[in-house]
C-alpha cells in the first residue's frame, strides 16, 4: 500500500494548479426538475463531461504528473473497471509514461476500447475489479511498473478533491454534495476540500445497494468486505474499501446510503430526458436517491455525476427498462381473430387511443389462445399510467382479452 499521509486543502489546490492546463472546470447546471423532486434548490457536477468521460482524469494527472524520472522510465500500471484506466491511459500519453491497464472480463467494451485507444496496453483478467487488482500488483512486482490504485493513493485521492473546489467556486453557499463511491477517492476527495473550507456543508456518500460493502464499512468503522458485487453501476462495484479512504470517510462523510439498480436506471432515463445528459450508473446512484427520498436534501444541494461513460447496449436496455418502470413503455399480450383483418382491426383500436406501436409479434401457434385465434405480444409507447388503463379499457370495450406481461 501507498504510505498514508494527511490529504487537506492546502495539498488540493496545489493540485488544482498541477492539473489546470490538462483538466476542465465541469460546468454546474441548475435542476428544476430535480430540484422539485428534492424540495429544495438542485445543482448537478457534470463530471460526465469531463476529458475521458468522467472525474478519474483529475487523479490519475495529478498522480503522474508527480512521478520521477525513474518512475517515468519503469512505467505504470493499474486496475480498473473502466473510468480510472482511462483517467491513467491519457494522464499517461500526456506526461510520456507507459501504461499498462488491467480490466476485468465483463469490464465494459466501450471503456476498454477508449482506454486502448489512450495508448494503453490493456490486458483483460478475472470476472470481477478485485482480480484484475491482483494481476496487475503481481505485474508491477516482476517489472518494476509503479502500480497506481484507483481508490488508495493520497495523490488519486487529492486530485479528485479538486472537483470540491470547483464546486465551492461556482456556489459558495453550497448546503449539501451528493457523492457517488465505490472505493471512496472522489467521496474522500470532495468531503476533505468542502469540510476544511466549511464544516456546516452535509456529504452525504451513496452507493448501489449490489455493491455496498462501504456503506457497511462506514456504519462499522471497520472494513467489511463484499461477499460479491451485482449492480449495473459497474464503475463503483468495489468488493472492498481501503483503509485509507475509510479514515477520510469517518471523519468528514455524514451520511451513507443506498439505492436499487431499477432506481438508478431511472434516473439515467430522467436525466437524459430532462436534462440532456448521458450517464452511467455509477454517475447517476446520486440523482437516484434523490429521486426516491433515500436522500433528505436540505438547502442548496449539489449531485456529482461522476462520470458518462455507458456502455450502448446497456444503454438501449436501460431506456427500455426506465421507460417501462416510467408507464411510457408497456407490453400487452391479447389475441385477434385469425382472418383477414384481424390483427390490423386490433391495431388500429390500440392507434385510435393514440398508442404508438413499438413492437408487434404474431404468433399463430401460440397454445395460450382458442383455435381460430392468433396471439399477439404488443408493445406500445404511452404517456403514462392513466394512458394504459384508458388503453386497456379500450380494448375490453372491443371484446379484447388482455394480460400486461412483465
Amino acid at each position: 500500500m501507498e504510505p498514508m499521509t494527511q490529504v487537506d486543502r492546502r495539498k488540493i489546490e496545489a493540485a488544482r494548479e498541477a492539473i489546470r492546463d490538462s483538466v476542465l472546470h465541469t460546468p454546474l447546471f441548475t435542476s428544476q426538475t430535480f430540484g422539485a423532486m428534492a424540495g429544495c434548490p438542485l445543482w448537478l457536477k457534470a463530471e460526465n463531461l469531463q476529458r475521458t468521460g468522467s472525474f478519474k482524469i483529475r487523479g490519475a494527472y495529478y498522480c503522474l504528473s508527480k512521478f520521477t524520472e525513474a518512475e517515468r522510465a519503469r512505467g505504470v500500471v493499474t486496475a480498473s473497471a473502466g473510468n480510472h484506466a482511462q483517467g491513467v491511459a491519457l494522464a499517461a500519453r500526456l506526461c510520456g509514461i507507459k501504461a499498462t491497464v488491467f480490466m476485468p472480463l465483463r469490464a465494459s467494451i466501450a471503456k476498454v476500447q477508449a482506454t486502448r485507444g489512450a495508448g494503453a496496453d490493456v490486458r483483460l483478467v478475472g470476472e470481477a475489479f478485485d482480480e484484475a487488482v491482483a494481476a496487475a500488483k503481481a505485474h508491477a512486482e516482476a517489472t518494476g511498473a509503479v502500480f497506481v490504485s484507483a481508490f488508495d493513493h493520497d495523490d488519486i485521492i487529492t486530485g479528485q478533491g479538486t472537483v470540491g473546489l470547483e464546486i465551492l467556486d461556482d456556489l459558495p453557499d453550497v448546503e449539501t454534495v451528493i457523492v457517488p463511491g465505490g472505493g471512496g477517492g472522489l467521496m474522500s476527495g470532495v468531503a476533505i476540500a468542502l469540510k476544511e473550507t466549511n464544516p456546516n456543508i452535509r456529504i452525504i456518500g451513496v452507493q448501489a445497494e449490489g455493491a455496498q460493502a462501504f456503506v457497511q464499512s462506514w456504519q462499522q468503522h471497520k472494513i467489511v468486505p463484499g461477499a460479491h458485487v451485482n449492480t449495473i453501476a459497474d464503475g463503483i462495484a468495489i468488493k472492498r474499501p481501503a483503509e485509507r479512504t475509510l479514515h477520510y470517510l469517518s471523519k468528514y462523510v455524514d451520511e451513507m446510503v443506498t439505492v436499487p439498480d431499477e432506481a438508478t436506471a431511472n434516473a439515467i432515463v430522467m436525466l437524459m430526458e430532462r436534462s440532456k445528459l448521458v450517464v452511467e450508473g455509477a454517475g447517476a446512484v446520486g440523482v437516484a436517491a434523490v429521486m426516491t427520498g433515500r436522500v433528505a436534501c436540505k438547502g442548496k444541494t449539489v449531485v456529482v455525476l461522476s462520470g458518462g461513460n455507458i456502455d450502448t447496449k446497456l444503454l438501449s436496455t436501460v431506456i427500455e427498462r426506465g421507460m417501462t418502470n416510467a408507464h411510457r413503455y408497456v407490453r400487452i399480450f391479447t389475441a385477434c381473430d385469425d382472418r383477414p383483418g384481424g390483427l390490423a382491426s386490433l391495431l388500429k383500436a390500440i392507434a385510435d387511443m393514440q398508442g404508438n406501436l413499438i413492437e408487434v409479434i404474431h404468433n399463430r401457434t401460440s397454445s395460450l389462445v382458442p383455435l381460430g385465434m392468433t396471439g399477439v405480444e404488443i408493445q406500445i409507447e404511452t404517456r403514462d399510467m392513466a394512458h394504459i388503463d384508458d388503453i386497456l379499457a379500450g380494448l375490453a370495450q372491443r371484446e379484447y382479452s388482455v394480460q400486461i406481461m412483465p
